[in-house]
Formats: C-alpha cells, sequence, structure tokens
C-alpha cells in the first residue's frame, strides 16, 4: 500500500465520522416531511393540500437561517484546525445572538405569509387551513436558530453526534405529536393542517432543547464551550458570519425558489406532467440528502486543514470527498437508468405518468452526476470562506439559463406536455451544467493558490 494510499483510507475513516451522523440526521430531517404527509393525507384531501402549500413558504425561509448558520461550520472548523480554542468558545455566544436576530425577521415573515395565499388563486377553505398551519410552523422558528448555532458550533470542531441525536428524536416524537394533534385524542380535538403545524413547531423546539442538554452534557464537547454567561454582542464576529453565511443562505433560498417556479410552470401543462416532474424531483431529492452530509463533512475536513496550513490535508480531503460523491452519484445513476419502471411504480399506476416519468429520470440520471460536480465545489470553495462565487454561479445558472431556457423548451417551443416537461428538465441540466463548469474553475484556481497565513473575515 502507497503512502498516498493509506493517507486516503485514513482520511476515509475522519470523513465517514463526521459524515455518517450527518447522513443519519438529514434523512430524519426528510423523514420528518413524509410523515406529515402521509398522516395529513389519511385525514383529508384539503389538509394534505394545505400541508403542501404551506410547506413550501416556509421552507426557504428555513432554508435561509441553515444557509446563514453554515458560516459557524466554516468559521470554528479552521480555527479548530489552528488550534485556536479560545476563538472557538468565544464564536458560540455570536452565533447564538445572529441566531436571535434571524428570528425576529424569520419568524414574523412566516406567521404573516399567509397573507399572500390569496394571489396564488387557492380556494378559500385550502387557504385557510394552509394559513393555520404556517402560523403554528412559525411559532418553532426561534428555535431552528437556536438548533443550527448549537449544529454547526459542533460540527465545526468535527462531532455531529448532537445533530444526529437531536434529529432523530425530533423525527420520532413528531409522529405520536402528528396523531395526538391531526386527529385528536381525549380533551383535543381533531386539528387536522392546524395540527400539524403545532406539531412541527413542538418538534422543532424538542429538538432545539435535546441539543441544548446535549451538548452542556457531553464531556467531549466541554472543552470547545464557554461559560454560562451573559456576552454582549460582538459587531465584528456577527458581521463575519453574516458576510460568510449571507450568501449560502440566499444561495439555498433562491434555489428552492427558482425550482418552485419551474414546478408552477410544469403544473400549466396538466396533470401528467407535473406528476411526472414530481416523481423525477423526489427522486434526485433523495439523492441530494446524502450529497449535502459528504459536502458538510468535507468542508470541515477542508477547514481542519486550511486552519492547520496543511496544503496535502486540503488535498486529502477533497479527494475523500470526490471518491465518496463519485461513488454514490454513479451508484444512483446507474440504478435510475436500470430499473426507472420500478422506481416510478412506487409513486404512480397511471401509464401515462408511469411513461412520462420514466423518461424524465434519464435526465434525472445525468443531472445526478453533473450536480454532485456542483455541489462537490460549492462546499469546497465555503470550507476556503469563499461563498459569494457559489451563490453567484447559482444564480447566473439556474436564474438566466435554466428557467429561461426550460420556459423556452417545455412552454413557447413544445407541442405536447411530454416534450415540454422534458424541455424544463434540459433546462435545468445545461444550467447545472454552467454552475458545475464555473465553480470547478474557480476552484482549481483556488487549489494552485498558497494558503493565506490566517484567515480573515471577506467575502469574495
Amino acid at each position: 500500500m502507497t503512502k498516498q494510499t493509506a493517507s486516503l483510507r485514513t482520511e476515509l475513516g475522519h470523513f465517514w465520522r463526521i459524515g455518517w451522523p450527518l447522513l443519519v440526521a438529514q434523512t430524519a430531517q426528510m423523514g420528518t416531511g413524509v410523515v406529515d404527509t402521509i398522516m395529513a393525507a389519511r385525514f383529508g384531501d384539503k389538509d394534505l393540500a394545505a400541508i403542501a402549500i404551506g410547506f413550501n413558504i416556509w421552507l426557504p425561509l428555513y432554508l435561509i437561517v441553515l444557509g446563514v448558520m453554515f458560516a459557524s461550520s466554516a468559521i470554528i472548523a479552521q480555527d479548530f484546525g489552528a488550534g485556536k480554542i479560545q476563538r472557538i468558545r468565544d464564536h458560540l455566544p455570536q452565533s447564538l445572538w445572529v441566531s436571535v436576530f434571524l428570528s425576529l425577521i424569520v419568524a414574523p415573515l412566516c406567521y404573516y405569509s399567509h397573507l399572500g395565499l390569496p394571489l396564488l388563486g387557492i380556494e378559500g377553505s385550502t387557504a385557510e387551513k394552509s394559513s393555520d398551519y404556517i402560523r403554528m410552523v412559525a411559532l418553532g422558528f426561534p428555535a431552528i436558530g437556536i438548533f443550527m448555532a448549537l449544529r454547526y458550533h459542533t460540527q465545526g470542531v468535527g462531532i455531529t453526534s448532537p445533530f444526529a441525536v437531536a434529529a432523530v428524536i425530533g423525527f420520532i416524537a413528531n409522529i405520536p405529536l402528528n396523531y395526538i394533534f391531526i386527529f385528536g385524542a381525549g380533551d383535543i380535538p381533531a386539528m387536522g393542517a392546524q395540527g400539524c403545524g403545532l406539531a412541527t413547531a413542538i418538534s422543532m423546539w424538542l429538538s432545539a432543547f435535546i441539543i441544548t442538554a446535549y451538548v452542556l452534557t457531553k464531556k467531549s464537547l466541554r472543552y470547545y464551550m464557554p461559560p454560562l454567561v451573559p456576552v454582549a454582542p460582538n459587531w465584528l464576529a456577527i458581521k463575519e458570519i453574516l458576510v460568510i453565511g449571507g450568501p449560502v443562505g440566499a444561495t439555498f433560498f433562491l434555489e428552492t425558489a427558482v425550482f418552485a417556479g419551474i414546478a408552477l410552470l410544469v403544473s400549466s401543462l396538466g396533470d401528467v406532467a407535473i406528476g411526472a416532474h414530481q416523481i423525477a424531483f423526489n427522486v434526485w431529492d433523495m439523492f441530494y440528502i446524502p450529497m449535502l452530509a459528504i459536502g458538510s463533512a468535507m468542508a470541515t475536513r477542508m477547514g481542519h486543514a486550511l486552519g492547520a496550513q496543511d496544503q496535502g490535508g486540503v488535498f486529502i480531503a477533497l479527494k475523500a470527498g470526490i471518491l465518496t460523491s463519485g461513488v454514490i452519484s454513479l451508484t444512483t445513476m446507474v440504478i435510475l437508468l436500470s430499473v426507472p419502471a420500478t422506481i416510478v411504480g412506487v409513486y404512480s399506476n397511471s401509464p401515462d405518468i408511469s411513461l412520462l416519468a420514466t423518461r424524465l429520470l434519464s435526465f434525472a440520471a445525468l443531472f445526478v452526476i453533473i450536480d454532485a460536480v456542483q455541489i462537490v465545489g460549492a462546499f469546497s470553495m465555503r470550507a476556503y470562506k469563499k461563498t459569494g462565487f457559489p451563490f453567484i454561479a447559482s444564480m447566473v445558472a439556474y436564474w438566466l439559463i435554466a428557467l429561461p431556457l426550460g420556459y423556452y423548451l417545455g412552454i413557447v417551443r413544445a407541442d405536447n406536455p411530454f416534450d415540454g416537461a422534458a424541455g424544463f428538465w434540459i433546462g435545468i441540466i445545461v444550467g447545472v451544467v454552467v454552475a458545475s463548469a464555473m465553480i470547478a474553475v474557480r476552484l482549481i484556481t483556488l487549489l494552485r493558490q498558497p494558503i493565506p497565513d490566517d484567515f480573515m473575515p471577506h467575502h469574495e
């Protein structure tokens, strides 16, 4: 075994110690949405529709918080690699201040977002149920910031078990909470969609409480925790978090918005087109979850190496991420191309939807491979605290290329719903090719440069 191979095997061990809890946690979070959908469907079609509408309203706001707070992981990872333990301790109170500020903005936005529902032309009773659902979910938003601050603080030092434990317990608790508040129990009346929103909010607070208790009691984390005393805001530290994390939050928000816009345009092509599109998109989403875990783990390991001024460590962490993402994306592609009918059959028995969805899965298979390059590249740049360029690349790719090209191919040029839905996927693929190419070129340039003596807060 060569020295380089041994180093890669060692790195893969460190990589997976960080990555597998992230994979478990993010799968649990995705499972919460699945459980909400299944249980709401059993209560009633209108409640299911209300939750689907409401979810697509509050999810982008959630992703803003997630993206902004991600900055803490990048900052702490470099401080950890540099052995700057006091800076790690000092960072957490400022991260919590940012979470409070975000909550003061995002929670009211979520609570009052239902006021825009009439503009969407949604049927009256469905809009009312969706409003009730959204307002309940908004009550949990202050907990999201606390949860993310603690999650990314521990992730930055390479300990991801607190996130996994809190997410899994939150997922498990959501099931009985849903049952109680959706269907009613004892003196608690059946609340349908509103009850689902209340259960979601309680789960958010429960997860925040669990990760707080875990962090405060886990011995391996005490070394990185500040004293439990009030700390005033440090505006320079807060600015660093916002400057690094702001573009990440904006990227997640606007990517979600463009895909939602594409779904709305596809829906104008008819039920078969939107049904097939949603199947293909959901299959891609299941690939995206593990890729997020891989990207986060890789960024943490690269951050440790950057902080330690270890150029070789940066390359080996990147190789581990490329190898792992390559295996997952290639395996996904082979599965999608080999048994598309079997996959589609899990979702629908409609011959028309199955025929179109099978066609779209071939596009999804290609998209998966290309998107892996974009994900790995973007997270690598975020490890360097270079968050502005991935934001620009995503906006150019999705808003200036994918959406207009998809509209042209899918609405203007296509003469049937099948070709229309396919046209949007072609637009998405062209867009992600552009994003991947832009990010890959910029990352190669970055990797050729020597590591600066110290990373100062900056924005590209």
